[in-house]
């Protein structure tokens, strides 16, 4: 990994920090898992969910809603299913 894809990462696990723990590491998850082999579509539908309130982020992360958008939806339903 590059240093300015280090410092990208660096941001947007800042940026993933919730206030939530159970947001915090669902997000933080797909950071480790996820992030670097991602497509750059799939990262633009991460980055949208980042820009999400956390209030409707926790309703459609715990299932409580569902989440309007299809793309959110799956992504959603990617990051909810990787192994704890």
């Amino acid at each position: 990994m590059s240093p300015e894809e280090e410092i990208e990462l660096k941001k947007l696990r800042w940026r993933c920090r919730r206030g939530m723990r159970e947001l915090d590491q669902l997000f933080g998850r797909y950071l480790d898992r996820c992030w670097v082999q991602a497509p750059a579509a799939e990262r633009a539908v991460f980055l949208q969910l980042l820009e999400t309130e956390d209030d409707k982020l926790w309703r459609w992360s715990m299932g409580y809603e569902a989440c309007p958008d299809a793309q959110l939806a799956q992504l959603l339903d990617k990051i909810r299913a990787l192994p704890v």
